[in-house]
């Protein structure tokens, strides 16, 4: 989350409209910029769940030229419903398609969890930066990330996905 807002923030002060997605239920973005987790506002989930068009769930921060998609803990629940749902690896790439052109950059803040709502960020994303912290256990969190990503493109969900880097 740190690493999503710090990049997001930077990349928009050097004039780049930028997105940022809280996709992390826990919604330490959405908090970061202001807004309530609890706050009564559209956000990411109604966007999955319900199909609100996205430009009913964008919001102005206060740093000029960033915006964001806000998500609360309803997001948590969203993963069981998905389960249900056709294309349900697409959710998130269907919203981008709604907006892309709108922006010079969309960046996601995943939660950290390999799940469906990761699956729809990776098929949805052009390229990934992982954020890892220097202890033995992160590295073995790292290989099952690269492992998910590599069944991404396998599946076809997304064969054009790259890795950027690692932080």
């Amino acid at each position: 989350t740190t690493t999503c807002v710090n990049m997001s923030t930077f990349m928009a002060l050097m004039g780049k409209k930028v997105l940022l997605i809280d996709l992390d239920p826990q919604g330490n973005a959405t908090s970061n910029f202001g807004f309530s987790k609890e706050g009564k506002y559209n956000s990411v989930y109604q966007l999955m769940s319900e199909g609100k068009p996205a430009k009913d769930a964008i919001y102005e921060t206060k740093v000029k030229n960033l915006s964001i998609i806000p998500s609360n803990i309803d997001l948590a629940g969203v993963e069981v419903e998905l389960v249900y749902m056709n294309k349900r690896e697409f959710v998130i790439k269907e919203i981008f398609e709604q907006i892309k052109n709108d922006y010079d950059y969309i960046t996601i803040d995943c939660p950290p969890s390999l799940g469906l709502l990761t699956i729809n960020a990776f098929t949805a994303s052009d390229a990934v930066i992982i954020p890892i912290q220097c202890e033995f256990f992160a590295l073995e969190g790292l290989s099952q990330l690269m492992n998910t990503i590599r069944l991404v493109k396998k599946r076809n969900l997304n064969p054009d996905i790259t890795i950027d880097g690692v932080v």
